[in-house]
Order: C-alpha cells, then structure tokens, then sequence
C-alpha cells in the first residue's frame, strides 16, 4: 500500500475521532454552548438595566406631574379660602345689626312697640320731645348732622327703639339735605321693623327707595320691603320685591337673603 493512502486513511480516522468526540461532550462542558449561554445572560442583564432605567424615568416624571397638581390644588384652595373670607366679611357685615336686632327682639318680646309712632315730620319732633330727645327747630341746619345722626344710631343699638325713632325723625327733619339722610332713613324703618310695627317700617324704607334711588342702602331697603310685605301676608307683593332683589343685585347679601325668604315661602306654599 502507498504512503499517499495511508495518510488518507490516518486523516479519515482522525476526523471521525474528533467528530464522536464533538458529539459525546455534554452541553454544559461544550464551549459554544457556554459562549451563547454567557451572551444570553449578559444580554438579559443590559435588558433589566434598560427597562429599570425607563421605569425611574418614568416613575420620575409621574412624581413631578404629581408635584405640579398638588401645587396647583394648593393655589386653588388658597384662592377659593380667600375669595370665600371675603364673602364671609361681606354677609357678616350686613348680618351683623339684624342679627342683633333679633337677639334683642326676643329678649324684649317686642312689648315696646312703636305702632303708635307718627310717620311725619312734625309728630317726629313731638315724639322727640315726649322721649327726652332734643329736637331741633324744623329746617334748622346749624347744628351737627353727624352726632344728631350718631346719637340716634346708638339709641338704636342700645335696643332703645322709641327713642331711636324720635331721635331718626328728629335728624331728618333737621337735616333733610345732610349725606346721612339715606341712613337715617333707612334705620328709621329698622327700628319700626324691629318692633314689628310693619306698616311703619313698610312706609319709611318706601321712601329710602322713593327718596334717595342712588342710595347705598337701597338694595338693602327693597329687601326689607319685601320682609315687611311678608310678615303682613302680602305674599304676592312680598315675592315680587324679594324676585326684584335676587335678581337685581344677586351677588350681594341682600341678594342672597332675599332669594334665601322666596325659597322659604315656597317651602311655606306661599
């Protein structure tokens, strides 16, 4: 046999050893397997780095969208305690001399009525007169508007409502061009109201509107009017002042009480 041939032969042998040997190696011992083993845990590693990475992203930008609503809730709120502290003061105010009016009303039961009271001018100064008030001589404007005007608003805060009517009356014949008139004028018809004389009460805010249409008070007077008509069963003239009123000046305490007296009387089937 050749040398050529034996070589063949050995080469043959050789490759068939390596192959069987390939094929008995166990997969954990074979390179490859190990090699794409390695790559694959590797590659699973950078995955979870990447998909946390984007989780913290996210997770990140979702607390700063939370930071942002809260701040804003924050604003809110602020504005809404604010704009509803000033309402607050505004219905406080108004409700303030009525609320105390009532307190003072069912303590004293209403006993000291002034139905007997004179709407004019002149039984205006008799009554001053008769109460112990001083009465200024008819259209005398020497004196001083603003204390004949103060004396007769304390008379009223001090529940003496006889009194405070002489003293009203006595002001506004005094002092029919002075600034306060309107005022007195108008708390003229709450010291009426307050003593459940209604159909005085009724004529004196008449002439706030009436008398002085660009007053401050006339909102205010109108509601009183509309109280007036109701606590003497006028139900639908008492429904068409308070409608005027909610409607007319709706954002203001009168306003809101005048629609506050329709929602009782429609409870009331008034």
């Amino acid at each position: 046999m050749r040398l050529g041939t034996y070589r063949s032969l050995g080469a043959a042998c050789l490759g068939a050893v390596v192959l069987a040997a390939c094929a008995s190696t166990p997969p954990d011992e074979d390179p490859v397997q190990i090699k794409l083993k390695d790559l694959d845990t590797r590659l699973a590693r950078v995955e979870r780095v990447v998909t946390n990475q984007s989780s913290v992203d996210i997770s990140n930008q979702l607390e700063a969208l939370r930071a942002d609503v809260r701040s804003m809730h924050n604003d809110v709120d602020q504005l809404s305690n604010s704009l509803e502290a000033v309402r607050k003061q505004q219905r406080d105010m108004y409700a303030d001399l009525d609320q105390r009016m009532k307190l003072i009303e069912a303590r004293g039961g209403g006993a000291a009525s002034a139905a007997g009271a004179s709407a004019g001018a002149a039984a205006g100064l008799t009554a001053s007169a008769a109460a112990g008030v001083p009465a200024p001589a008819a259209g005398d404007q020497g004196g001083d508007d603003k204390a004949s005007y103060q004396t007769a608003f304390n008379l009223l805060k001090d529940g003496q409502y006889e009194r405070a009517i002489a003293a009203f009356q006595s002001f506004l014949a005094a002092f029919p061009t002075s600034s306060l008139a309107d005022n007195g004028q108008y708390w003229l018809g709450e010291a009426y109201y307050v003593t459940k004389a209604y159909p005085e009460a009724l004529a004196a805010f008449q002439r706030v509107v009436d008398k002085y249409p660009q007053s401050r008070k006339l909102p205010d007077a109108l509601l009183k009017i509309g109280y007036c008509r109701y606590e003497m069963k006028q139900w639908d003239a008492a429904k068409s002042t308070l409608a005027q009123v909610a409607s007319q000046y709706a954002d203001t305490p009168a306003g809101r009480l005048a629609q506050q007296r329709l929602e009782k009387m429609a409870a009331e089937k008034h």
